[in-house]
């Protein structure tokens, strides 16, 4: 193997192009970045960089001597637009095709948009540098936020914006806040913890439509009939694999993600991580597709492994974390189904730790403010 190209200049990304380099793979590997600059940690994003407790150059996950050691061809502000498998190819929207032996795809998602309101000035969604800069501008500006989507995003940027003293309701179809990653029971907690910090809930309800006045949205129609005045709106409901480029390559897609075997491998010489990958878990014997900042670390160097001949399985407890006003959770493994038991302190104390089973059988555990314990449970999963 001579050359790789990796397409995705993110966390995934980056993690592949070390492993590579760690495992002793001295050809020629070239990144291709839709991002212009070097990369950088986007959890911060909706916390620290937008409460502006950080500055933006804090976000990076390398410094650029550490990016010039890995003897990287790194291609900034260019898109792949197309891939022949067969004659192993990428062409980048510069119209110039890369040729390689060895292919990793990291491309991650982009927000999922709402079907109308795009075009109003105050409409934002948040993913990038540039989106974190533009939202932290508006709130300087404005004073009230409405949010549409209570997931691990825009639960986040509402509780960052309430204690930066703006007026912020939070919109969401489903009765409680966090709902995907917690489940209704501790979801409500997370609904307390909103109202008593202020922040305005509208669950259980969807968005009919954005309006304006001279280009600028001013109100967030709901379908129940409520209207919310807003100088600025955050779209937080979901994303969209990054795969577009992949029409006609003949590659697998599940609902837009990369569909992986349980060695992340999409095809003969082509690996994917990420985001943008659905693959095989082979503990949980199912196909999964996970958004958070540690699977695509450990799924680059994964993927990057197995691309040089490791062939081994990608079989990670997954974890994610979230920081909203004082709270601190963290989950891991799967966090689903109905046996569920407090195994150390309460809710009602503020300090939990809740164990998931499934057929008797650990399958997750959800650390409220109890992040030392935690440590504790992880070997729990980790059987």
């Amino acid at each position: 193997m001579q050359h790789i190209v990796v397409v995705g200049g993110g966390a995934a990304a980056v993690s592949a192009v070390e492993a590579l380099r760690q495992d002793s793979f001295t050809g020629e590997i070239t990144l291709v970045s839709a991002e212009s600059g070097l990369p950088y940690d986007r959890p911060p994003l909706s916390k620290q960089v937008l409460a502006g407790q950080w500055e933006i150059e804090r976000t990076a996950l390398r410094r650029p001597e550490e990016i010039d050691a890995l003897s990287v061809a790194w291609l900034g502000g260019r898109s792949a637009t197309a891939l022949d498998p067969v004659g192993g190819t990428v062409t980048l929207d510069s119209r110039r095709q890369l040729a390689y032996d060895g292919l990793i795809i990291a491309t991650g998602v982009s927000a999922r948009p709402l079907p109308f309101g795009a075009d109003l000035a105050g409409v934002h969604v948040l993913r990038t540098e540039a989106d974190a800069r533009a939202l932290r501008t508006a709130f300087d500006t404005g004073s009230r936020l409405v949010v549409v989507g209570a997931g691990l995003i825009g639960s986040e940027v509402a509780a960052t914006a309430r204690k930066l003293g703006l007026d912020v309701a939070l919109v969401d179809p489903a009765p409680v806040p966090l709902m995907r990653q917690l489940g209704e029971h501790f979801g409500e907690l997370m609904t307390q913890a909103h109202r008593a910090n202020g922040t305005e809930l509208h669950l259980g309800t969807g968005v009919r439509n954005l309006t304006g006045v001279d280009g600028q949205v001013t109100a967030v129609e709901l379908d129940d009939g409520t209207t919310l005045p807003a100088d600025c709106v955050l779209v937080a409901v979901g994303s969209v694999p990054s795969t577009d480029w992949l029409a006609g390559s003949g590659l697998g897609l599940d609902r837009g993600a990369l569909v992986c075997d349980q060695y992340c491998q999409a095809a003969p010489g082509i690996y994917a991580a990420g985001d943008v990958a659905a693959w095989q878990h082979p503990g949980y014997g199912r196909r999964l597709r996970i958004e958070h900042r540690t699977n695509a670390t450990e799924q680059g160097r994964a993927a990057a492994r197995n691309l040089l001949g490791a062939e081994q399985p990608f079989s990670p407890v997954p974890y994610f974390w979230t920081d909203q006003y004082d709270i601190k959770i963290q989950g891991y493994g799967l966090l689903e189904g109905e046996d569920v038991e407090i195994a150390e302190g309460s809710p009602e104390d503020g300090r939990f730790i809740a164990v998931y089973r499934s057929g008797g059988k650990p399958i997750g555990a959800l650390g409220w403010n109890s992040a030392r314990r935690m440590r504790h449970f992880r070997p729990l999963l980790d059987a």
